[in-house]
Protein backbone atom coordinates (compact mmCIF):
# COMPACT_ATOMS: atom_id res chain seq x y z
CA UNK A 1 0.00 0.00 0.00
CA UNK A 2 1.53 3.77 -0.74
CA UNK A 3 1.11 6.19 1.53
CA UNK A 4 2.04 10.21 1.80
CA UNK A 5 2.83 12.63 4.67
CA UNK A 6 4.43 15.68 3.99
CA UNK A 7 7.59 17.40 5.74
CA UNK A 8 9.30 20.37 5.01
CA UNK A 9 13.12 20.63 4.23
CA UNK A 10 14.76 23.99 5.43
CA UNK A 11 16.94 25.74 3.05
CA UNK A 12 18.64 28.93 4.33
CA UNK A 13 15.73 30.88 6.44
CA UNK A 14 13.12 29.23 4.02
CA UNK A 15 11.50 25.99 3.88
CA UNK A 16 10.79 24.06 1.36
CA UNK A 17 7.40 20.89 1.26
CA UNK A 18 8.64 17.33 0.84
CA UNK A 19 6.60 14.14 0.62
CA UNK A 20 7.37 11.16 2.44
CA UNK A 21 5.90 8.44 0.36
CA UNK A 22 5.92 5.24 1.98
CA UNK A 23 5.23 1.88 -0.13
CA UNK A 24 4.84 -1.58 1.46
CA UNK A 25 5.04 -4.55 -0.47
CA UNK A 26 6.18 -8.84 -0.07
CA UNK A 27 9.45 -8.71 1.10
CA UNK A 28 12.03 -8.31 3.99
CA UNK A 29 13.83 -5.18 2.96
CA UNK A 30 14.11 -1.55 3.86
CA UNK A 31 15.16 1.01 1.37
CA UNK A 32 14.83 4.44 1.64
CA UNK A 33 16.01 7.50 -1.44
CA UNK A 34 15.46 10.62 -1.66
CA UNK A 35 19.31 12.10 -0.80
CA UNK A 36 19.04 11.42 3.27
CA UNK A 37 22.15 11.81 5.14
CA UNK A 38 23.34 10.04 7.79
CA UNK A 39 20.90 10.95 10.20
CA UNK A 40 17.80 10.45 8.43
CA UNK A 41 19.12 7.22 7.50
CA UNK A 42 19.43 6.21 11.03
CA UNK A 43 15.49 6.96 11.69
CA UNK A 44 14.98 3.48 10.74
CA UNK A 45 16.29 2.75 14.07
CA UNK A 46 14.84 5.45 16.16
CA UNK A 47 11.50 4.57 14.57
CA UNK A 48 11.46 1.17 15.37
CA UNK A 49 11.94 1.29 18.78
CA UNK A 50 10.12 4.08 19.37
CA UNK A 51 7.20 1.55 18.09
CA UNK A 52 8.16 -0.66 20.03
CA UNK A 53 7.85 0.84 23.32
CA UNK A 54 4.38 2.38 22.33
CA UNK A 55 2.47 -0.51 21.48
CA UNK A 56 3.28 -0.44 17.57
CA UNK A 57 5.73 -2.59 15.35
CA UNK A 58 7.56 -2.39 11.79
CA UNK A 59 5.91 -4.36 9.56
CA UNK A 60 8.30 -7.35 8.72
CA UNK A 61 7.85 -6.30 4.70
CA UNK A 62 9.75 -4.74 2.12
CA UNK A 63 9.10 -1.00 2.76
CA UNK A 64 10.58 1.60 0.43
CA UNK A 65 10.69 5.51 1.31
CA UNK A 66 11.24 8.15 -1.59
CA UNK A 67 11.67 11.77 0.04
CA UNK A 68 10.20 14.09 -3.06
CA UNK A 69 12.51 16.02 -4.78
CA UNK A 70 14.35 13.46 -4.62
CA UNK A 71 17.60 16.49 -5.97
CA UNK A 72 17.05 17.82 -2.80
CA UNK A 73 19.61 16.73 0.38
CA UNK A 74 17.29 15.92 3.16
CA UNK A 75 19.07 16.43 6.64
CA UNK A 76 18.45 16.00 10.39
CA UNK A 77 16.39 14.16 12.41
CA UNK A 78 13.13 15.98 11.98
CA UNK A 79 12.25 13.77 9.45
CA UNK A 80 11.37 10.68 12.17
CA UNK A 81 7.88 11.60 12.71
CA UNK A 82 6.46 11.67 9.03
CA UNK A 83 8.58 8.93 8.67
CA UNK A 84 7.27 6.90 11.39
CA UNK A 85 3.34 7.81 10.47
CA UNK A 86 3.70 7.45 6.51
CA UNK A 87 4.63 3.30 7.76
CA UNK A 88 1.46 2.84 10.07
CA UNK A 89 -0.88 4.48 7.81
CA UNK A 90 0.58 1.83 4.65
CA UNK A 91 0.57 -0.82 6.93
CA UNK A 92 -3.31 0.26 8.03
CA UNK A 93 -2.33 0.58 11.50
CA UNK A 94 -3.61 4.30 11.60
CA UNK A 95 -6.36 6.15 9.29
CA UNK A 96 -5.03 8.01 6.36
CA UNK A 97 -8.15 10.20 5.78
CA UNK A 98 -6.53 12.68 7.26
CA UNK A 99 -3.12 12.70 6.56
CA UNK A 100 -2.75 14.74 3.28
CA UNK A 101 -4.29 17.70 5.81
CA UNK A 102 -1.63 18.07 7.38
CA UNK A 103 2.35 18.55 7.51
CA UNK A 104 3.93 16.61 10.11
CA UNK A 105 7.65 17.14 11.58
CA UNK A 106 9.26 15.92 14.70
CA UNK A 107 12.44 13.80 16.06
CA UNK A 108 11.46 10.86 18.15
CA UNK A 109 13.29 9.29 21.20
CA UNK A 110 13.47 5.42 21.60
CA UNK A 111 10.76 6.05 23.56
CA UNK A 112 8.48 7.63 21.45
CA UNK A 113 8.59 11.08 23.27
CA UNK A 114 9.21 13.87 20.40
CA UNK A 115 11.90 16.36 20.72
CA UNK A 116 12.37 19.90 19.41
CA UNK A 117 13.45 20.63 15.75
CA UNK A 118 15.09 23.35 13.55
CA UNK A 119 12.84 25.81 12.15
CA UNK A 120 9.04 25.43 12.78
CA UNK A 121 8.28 29.18 12.34
CA UNK A 122 9.79 28.71 8.69
CA UNK A 123 7.67 25.07 8.22
CA UNK A 124 4.63 26.67 9.81
CA UNK A 125 4.55 29.75 6.74
CA UNK A 126 5.41 27.29 4.40
CA UNK A 127 2.28 25.06 5.56
CA UNK A 128 -0.17 27.60 5.70
CA UNK A 129 1.51 29.37 1.72
CA UNK A 130 0.80 25.74 0.24
CA UNK A 131 -2.84 25.27 2.10
CA UNK A 132 -2.36 22.68 4.69
CA UNK A 133 -5.05 22.51 7.54
CA UNK A 134 -2.48 22.41 10.13
CA UNK A 135 0.74 21.67 11.28
CA UNK A 136 1.77 18.61 13.83
CA UNK A 137 4.81 18.72 15.78
CA UNK A 138 6.54 18.52 19.01
CA UNK A 139 5.33 20.71 21.95
CA UNK A 140 8.06 22.37 22.19
CA UNK A 141 7.73 24.01 19.02
CA UNK A 142 4.31 24.73 19.36
CA UNK A 143 3.96 28.36 20.22
CA UNK A 144 6.80 29.60 18.25
CA UNK A 145 5.06 28.11 14.87
CA UNK A 146 1.64 28.85 16.52
CA UNK A 147 2.83 32.79 15.66
CA UNK A 148 1.59 32.44 11.92
CA UNK A 149 -2.10 33.04 11.81
CA UNK A 150 -4.58 31.00 9.15
CA UNK A 151 -3.04 27.93 10.33
CA UNK A 152 -3.70 24.46 13.18
CA UNK A 153 -0.89 24.43 15.53
CA UNK A 154 -0.92 20.59 17.03
CA UNK A 155 1.93 20.17 19.75
CA UNK A 156 2.49 16.32 20.59
CA UNK A 157 4.62 15.14 23.60
CA UNK A 158 4.68 11.53 22.16
CA UNK A 159 3.99 9.58 19.19
CA UNK A 160 1.03 8.17 21.00
CA UNK A 161 -1.07 11.58 20.84
CA UNK A 162 -0.10 11.65 17.46
CA UNK A 163 -1.75 7.97 16.56
CA UNK A 164 -4.43 8.65 18.36
CA UNK A 165 -5.19 12.22 16.76
CA UNK A 166 -5.64 10.67 13.34
CA UNK A 167 -7.10 7.32 14.67
CA UNK A 168 -10.15 9.54 16.45
CA UNK A 169 -9.57 8.34 19.66
CA UNK A 170 -7.24 10.88 21.30
CA UNK A 171 -7.32 14.91 21.07
CA UNK A 172 -4.63 17.62 20.39
CA UNK A 173 -5.09 21.24 21.91
CA UNK A 174 -4.76 23.83 18.44
CA UNK A 175 -1.84 25.89 20.26
CA UNK A 176 -2.73 29.73 20.20
CA UNK A 177 -0.30 32.98 20.63
CA UNK A 178 -1.45 36.19 21.42
CA UNK A 179 1.52 38.66 19.44
CA UNK A 180 0.33 41.54 21.09
CA UNK A 181 0.93 40.11 24.51
CA UNK A 182 4.27 38.78 23.27
CA UNK A 183 5.29 42.33 22.49
CA UNK A 184 3.75 43.64 25.63
CA UNK A 185 5.85 41.45 27.98
CA UNK A 186 9.13 42.53 26.33
CA UNK A 187 8.49 46.21 27.32
CA UNK A 188 10.11 47.09 31.02
CA UNK A 189 13.33 48.85 32.29
CA UNK A 190 16.94 47.56 30.91
CA UNK A 191 19.33 45.98 32.51
CA UNK A 192 21.62 48.12 31.28
CA UNK A 193 21.15 51.87 31.59
CA UNK A 194 22.95 54.92 29.92
CA UNK A 195 22.06 56.81 33.91
CA UNK A 196 24.61 54.62 35.25
CA UNK A 197 27.18 56.32 32.25
CA UNK A 198 29.02 59.76 34.03
CA UNK A 199 30.04 62.16 31.55
CA UNK A 200 30.84 60.96 27.59
CA UNK A 201 27.58 63.17 26.46
CA UNK A 202 29.14 63.43 23.16
CA UNK A 203 29.57 59.44 22.85
CA UNK A 204 26.12 59.27 24.01
CA UNK A 205 24.78 61.55 21.71
CA UNK A 206 26.72 60.30 18.83
CA UNK A 207 24.87 56.46 19.49
CA UNK A 208 21.53 58.17 19.99
CA UNK A 209 22.20 59.20 16.73
CA UNK A 210 23.31 55.67 15.32
CA UNK A 211 20.12 54.22 17.24
CA UNK A 212 17.85 56.72 15.56
CA UNK A 213 19.32 55.73 11.99
CA UNK A 214 20.40 52.65 11.97
CA UNK A 215 24.01 53.64 11.39
CA UNK A 216 26.94 52.03 12.12
CA UNK A 217 29.46 53.57 15.10
CA UNK A 218 33.50 53.24 15.92
CA UNK A 219 34.74 54.28 19.33
CA UNK A 220 37.88 54.61 19.29
CA UNK A 221 39.90 55.56 22.91
CA UNK A 222 42.14 54.92 25.58
CA UNK A 223 41.41 51.73 27.90
CA UNK A 224 39.30 52.01 30.75
CA UNK A 225 37.43 55.56 28.65
CA UNK A 226 33.91 53.54 28.51
CA UNK A 227 34.09 52.10 25.11
CA UNK A 228 32.74 48.30 26.26
CA UNK A 229 30.31 49.57 28.86
CA UNK A 230 28.25 52.46 26.26
CA UNK A 231 28.23 50.14 23.57
CA UNK A 232 27.03 47.01 25.45
CA UNK A 233 23.92 49.62 26.65
CA UNK A 234 23.31 50.66 23.03
CA UNK A 235 20.24 48.21 23.03
CA UNK A 236 18.35 50.09 25.47
CA UNK A 237 17.79 53.16 23.31
CA UNK A 238 17.15 51.33 20.02
CA UNK A 239 13.66 51.23 18.66
CA UNK A 240 11.31 48.23 19.18
CA UNK A 241 10.98 45.90 16.88
CA UNK A 242 8.01 45.80 14.33
CA UNK A 243 6.12 42.98 13.44
CA UNK A 244 7.79 42.38 9.93
CA UNK A 245 11.23 42.96 11.69
CA UNK A 246 10.17 40.20 14.53
CA UNK A 247 9.28 37.67 12.32
CA UNK A 248 12.29 38.04 9.89
CA UNK A 249 14.52 38.26 12.83
CA UNK A 250 12.56 35.17 14.55
CA UNK A 251 13.15 32.88 11.49
CA UNK A 252 16.96 33.06 11.54
CA UNK A 253 16.79 32.11 15.14
CA UNK A 254 14.97 29.43 14.78
CA UNK A 255 16.72 27.89 11.84
CA UNK A 256 19.67 28.06 14.12
CA UNK A 257 17.79 26.26 16.55
CA UNK A 258 18.04 29.37 19.55
CA UNK A 259 14.54 29.84 20.44
CA UNK A 260 14.03 26.75 22.47
CA UNK A 261 13.06 28.03 25.75
CA UNK A 262 12.96 31.86 25.25
CA UNK A 263 9.70 32.61 23.55
CA UNK A 264 7.95 32.13 20.52
CA UNK A 265 8.84 35.52 18.95
CA UNK A 266 12.18 37.31 19.44
CA UNK A 267 10.92 40.92 20.50
CA UNK A 268 13.82 42.46 21.25
CA UNK A 269 16.81 43.62 19.35
CA UNK A 270 19.30 41.07 18.74
CA UNK A 271 22.48 41.91 20.70
CA UNK A 272 26.34 39.64 19.09
CA UNK A 273 28.84 40.09 21.29
CA UNK A 274 31.43 37.74 19.72
CA UNK A 275 34.93 36.76 20.41
CA UNK A 276 37.87 38.42 18.65
CA UNK A 277 39.01 34.67 17.89
CA UNK A 278 36.40 34.31 15.70
CA UNK A 279 36.55 32.73 12.34
CA UNK A 280 35.15 33.81 9.16
CA UNK A 281 32.83 31.36 8.58
CA UNK A 282 31.31 31.57 12.25
CA UNK A 283 30.86 35.26 10.95
CA UNK A 284 29.13 35.34 8.03
CA UNK A 285 27.84 32.04 7.96
CA UNK A 286 28.36 28.46 6.04
CA UNK A 287 30.00 24.32 7.31
CA UNK A 288 29.47 21.50 5.65
CA UNK A 289 25.99 22.29 6.48
CA UNK A 290 25.11 26.00 5.85
CA UNK A 291 23.91 27.92 9.61
CA UNK A 292 23.15 31.70 9.93
CA UNK A 293 26.49 33.43 10.64
CA UNK A 294 26.85 36.24 13.94
CA UNK A 295 26.30 38.94 11.22
CA UNK A 296 22.94 37.02 10.42
CA UNK A 297 21.96 36.14 14.11
CA UNK A 298 22.37 39.88 14.80
CA UNK A 299 19.71 40.70 11.84
CA UNK A 300 17.69 43.82 12.66
CA UNK A 301 20.19 44.31 15.75
CA UNK A 302 23.69 45.17 17.27
CA UNK A 303 27.07 43.61 16.26
CA UNK A 304 28.95 44.64 18.88
CA UNK A 305 33.15 44.34 17.87
CA UNK A 306 35.34 44.52 20.71
CA UNK A 307 38.90 45.73 20.59
CA UNK A 308 38.67 45.11 16.85
CA UNK A 309 41.92 45.23 15.65
CA UNK A 310 42.48 42.15 17.03
CA UNK A 311 40.24 40.15 15.12
CA UNK A 312 42.33 38.51 11.94
CA UNK A 313 42.00 40.62 9.04
CA UNK A 314 40.40 38.22 7.00
CA UNK A 315 37.56 38.08 9.41
CA UNK A 316 36.79 41.74 9.35
CA UNK A 317 37.15 41.84 5.17
CA UNK A 318 34.18 39.66 5.00
CA UNK A 319 32.06 42.40 6.30
CA UNK A 320 32.09 44.42 3.97
CA UNK A 321 29.72 43.13 1.46
CA UNK A 322 27.31 41.95 4.06
CA UNK A 323 27.51 45.73 5.62
CA UNK A 324 26.50 46.81 2.12
CA UNK A 325 24.19 44.63 0.32
CA UNK A 326 22.32 43.70 4.01
CA UNK A 327 22.47 40.15 3.10
CA UNK A 328 25.29 37.46 2.93
CA UNK A 329 25.06 34.93 0.27
CA UNK A 330 26.84 31.36 1.33
CA UNK A 331 27.95 29.31 -1.62
CA UNK A 332 29.24 25.94 -1.76
CA UNK A 333 29.64 22.91 -4.22
CA UNK A 334 25.55 21.67 -4.26
CA UNK A 335 23.78 24.64 -2.86
CA UNK A 336 23.68 28.70 -2.45
CA UNK A 337 21.91 30.38 0.31
CA UNK A 338 21.56 33.99 0.84
CA UNK A 339 20.76 35.13 4.78
CA UNK A 340 19.36 38.27 6.06
CA UNK A 341 22.32 40.48 7.45
CA UNK A 342 20.99 44.12 8.33
CA UNK A 343 22.87 44.52 11.41
CA UNK A 344 24.35 47.85 13.33
CA UNK A 345 28.00 47.42 13.70
CA UNK A 346 29.43 48.75 16.78
CA UNK A 347 33.28 48.43 17.10
CA UNK A 348 35.60 49.12 19.63
CA UNK A 349 39.41 49.74 20.02
CA UNK A 350 42.45 51.57 21.09
CA UNK A 351 44.32 54.15 19.10
CA UNK A 352 47.92 51.72 19.72
CA UNK A 353 49.17 49.07 21.20
CA UNK A 354 49.94 50.81 24.45
CA UNK A 355 46.42 52.25 24.26
CA UNK A 356 47.24 55.69 24.74
CA UNK A 357 47.53 57.46 21.72
CA UNK A 358 46.17 61.02 22.23
CA UNK A 359 45.72 60.81 25.34
CA UNK A 360 45.28 64.31 27.53
CA UNK A 361 47.11 62.94 30.78
CA UNK A 362 49.32 59.54 29.93
CA UNK A 363 52.03 59.81 27.35
CA UNK A 364 52.07 56.92 24.82
CA UNK A 365 54.51 54.68 24.79
CA UNK A 366 54.66 53.36 20.84
CA UNK A 367 56.13 54.75 18.12
CA UNK A 368 54.72 56.45 15.01
CA UNK A 369 55.32 53.88 12.24
CA UNK A 370 54.10 51.38 15.36
CA UNK A 371 50.98 53.52 15.43
CA UNK A 372 50.26 53.92 11.66
CA UNK A 373 50.56 49.71 11.54
CA UNK A 374 48.31 48.96 14.36
CA UNK A 375 45.90 51.58 12.73
CA UNK A 376 45.82 49.81 9.63
CA UNK A 377 44.77 46.91 10.64
CA UNK A 378 41.60 47.98 9.43
CA UNK A 379 41.62 48.47 6.02
CA UNK A 380 40.28 51.79 4.64
CA UNK A 381 37.52 50.49 2.90
CA UNK A 382 35.91 48.76 5.92
CA UNK A 383 36.24 52.47 7.95
CA UNK A 384 34.62 53.70 5.21
CA UNK A 385 31.92 51.88 5.53
CA UNK A 386 31.56 53.17 9.26
CA UNK A 387 29.11 56.08 8.92
CA UNK A 388 30.04 57.36 12.54
CA UNK A 389 33.66 57.44 14.34
CA UNK A 390 34.44 59.26 17.47
CA UNK A 391 37.19 59.39 19.94
CA UNK A 392 36.45 58.60 23.53
CA UNK A 393 38.50 60.99 25.92
CA UNK A 394 38.66 59.36 29.29
CA UNK A 395 36.03 61.49 32.21
CA UNK A 396 37.90 63.77 34.71
CA UNK A 397 37.62 62.64 38.14
CA UNK A 398 35.75 65.73 39.34
CA UNK A 399 33.25 64.21 36.91
CA UNK A 400 32.80 60.69 38.21
CA UNK A 401 32.49 62.41 41.58
CA UNK A 402 30.52 65.00 41.06
CA UNK A 403 27.70 64.77 38.47
CA UNK A 404 24.54 64.39 39.35
CA UNK A 405 22.64 61.38 37.86
CA UNK A 406 22.46 60.90 33.45
CA UNK A 407 20.12 61.19 31.26
CA UNK A 408 17.89 57.53 31.76
CA UNK A 409 17.78 55.32 28.60
CA UNK A 410 14.32 55.40 28.43
CA UNK A 411 14.28 59.51 28.03
CA UNK A 412 17.10 58.85 24.63
CA UNK A 413 14.53 55.91 23.84
CA UNK A 414 11.76 58.40 23.38
CA UNK A 415 13.56 61.15 20.67
CA UNK A 416 14.88 58.11 18.94
CA UNK A 417 11.64 56.68 18.65
CA UNK A 418 10.18 59.73 17.49
CA UNK A 419 12.80 59.92 14.74
CA UNK A 420 12.18 56.45 13.50
CA UNK A 421 8.57 56.84 13.40
CA UNK A 422 9.02 60.09 10.95
CA UNK A 423 11.54 57.37 9.25
CA UNK A 424 8.41 55.00 8.72
CA UNK A 425 6.56 57.46 7.41
CA UNK A 426 9.19 58.26 4.90
CA UNK A 427 9.86 55.17 3.49
CA UNK A 428 6.62 53.74 3.78
CA UNK A 429 6.12 51.36 0.81
CA UNK A 430 9.89 50.97 0.23
CA UNK A 431 10.20 47.40 0.60
CA UNK A 432 13.40 46.15 3.23
CA UNK A 433 13.84 49.89 4.13
CA UNK A 434 13.35 51.16 7.31
CA UNK A 435 15.68 53.39 8.63
CA UNK A 436 18.20 56.06 6.95
CA UNK A 437 21.14 54.19 6.78
CA UNK A 438 18.84 51.69 4.65
CA UNK A 439 18.58 54.47 1.77
CA UNK A 440 19.36 53.47 -1.93
CA UNK A 441 20.81 56.83 -3.67
CA UNK A 442 17.89 57.26 -5.41
CA UNK A 443 16.18 57.75 -2.05
CA UNK A 444 19.17 59.95 -0.82
CA UNK A 445 18.65 62.31 -3.97
CA UNK A 446 15.23 62.40 -2.98
CA UNK A 447 15.51 62.66 1.12
CA UNK A 448 18.95 64.33 1.97
CA UNK A 449 18.24 67.53 -0.78
CA UNK A 450 20.74 70.42 1.08
CA UNK A 451 21.12 73.78 -0.06
CA UNK A 452 23.72 76.10 -1.50
CA UNK A 453 25.37 77.43 1.82
CA UNK A 454 25.10 73.30 3.24
CA UNK A 455 26.28 72.21 -0.11
CA UNK A 456 29.51 74.47 -0.03
CA UNK A 457 30.34 73.31 3.72
CA UNK A 458 29.71 69.54 2.68
CA UNK A 459 32.59 70.06 -0.51
CA UNK A 460 35.14 72.03 2.09
CA UNK A 461 34.94 68.99 4.00
CA UNK A 462 35.36 66.56 1.10
CA UNK A 463 38.49 68.39 -0.01
CA UNK A 464 40.25 69.21 3.61
CA UNK A 465 39.80 65.04 4.81
CA UNK A 466 39.90 63.56 1.35
CA UNK A 467 36.79 61.70 1.68
CA UNK A 468 35.14 59.13 -0.99
CA UNK A 469 31.61 59.14 -2.37
CA UNK A 470 30.43 56.87 0.07
CA UNK A 471 31.13 58.95 2.78
CA UNK A 472 29.69 61.70 1.02
CA UNK A 473 27.09 59.52 1.07
CA UNK A 474 27.08 58.35 4.52
CA UNK A 475 27.07 61.46 6.06
CA UNK A 476 24.09 62.83 3.88
CA UNK A 477 22.95 60.10 5.93
CA UNK A 478 23.79 60.63 9.71
CA UNK A 479 22.74 64.92 8.70
CA UNK A 480 19.24 63.17 7.62
CA UNK A 481 19.19 61.30 11.22
CA UNK A 482 19.83 64.36 13.07
CA UNK A 483 17.54 66.28 10.98
CA UNK A 484 14.77 63.41 11.96
CA UNK A 485 15.44 63.80 15.91
CA UNK A 486 15.25 67.56 15.68
CA UNK A 487 11.97 67.21 13.78
CA UNK A 488 12.75 68.92 10.95
CA UNK A 489 12.18 68.29 6.99
CA UNK A 490 15.06 69.96 5.61
CA UNK A 491 18.80 69.32 5.99
CA UNK A 492 20.68 72.22 7.51
CA UNK A 493 23.62 73.47 7.49
CA UNK A 494 24.20 72.65 11.47
CA UNK A 495 22.91 69.04 11.28
CA UNK A 496 25.94 68.30 8.08
CA UNK A 497 28.67 70.19 10.65
CA UNK A 498 27.43 68.02 12.98
CA UNK A 499 27.37 64.92 11.08
CA UNK A 500 30.72 66.15 9.54
CA UNK A 501 32.46 65.80 13.21
CA UNK A 502 31.55 62.49 13.37
CA UNK A 503 34.54 61.05 11.05
CA UNK A 504 37.21 60.98 13.25
CA UNK A 505 39.41 58.59 11.71
CA UNK A 506 39.41 60.96 8.85
CA UNK A 507 41.28 64.15 10.51
CA UNK A 508 45.36 64.20 9.92
CA UNK A 509 46.02 63.46 13.64
CA UNK A 510 45.22 59.80 13.25
CA UNK A 511 47.35 59.28 10.98
CA UNK A 512 45.54 57.60 8.20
Amino acid sequence: MLVKTYGCAITGIQALMITVEVNIDQGIQFFMVGLPDNAVRESHQRIESALKNNGFKVPGKKIVINLAPADIRKEGSSYDLPIAMGILAASEMIKTDKLEKYVIMGELSLDGSLLPVKGALPISLEARKQGFKGLILPAGNAREAAVVDGIDIYGAGNIKEVIGFFNGDGILECTRVDIEAEFGNAKGNPALDFADVRGQENIKRALEIAAAGGHNVLLIGPPGAGKTMMAKRLPSILPPLILQEALETTKIHSVAGRLNGSGPLVTARPFRSPHHTISPVALVGGGSIPRPGEISLAHNGVLFLDELPEFNRQVLEVLRQPMEDRVVTVCRAKVSTTYPASFMLIAAMNPCPCGYYNHPQTPCQCNPGIIQKYLHKISGPLFDRIDIQVEVIPVPYRDLRDQPSAESSNDMRNRVVRAKQNQEKRFKGSKGVYCNAQMNPRQLRQFCRVDDSSGMLLKNAMDRLGLSARAYERILKVARTIADLNSTEEITAEHLAEAITYRSLDRENWGR
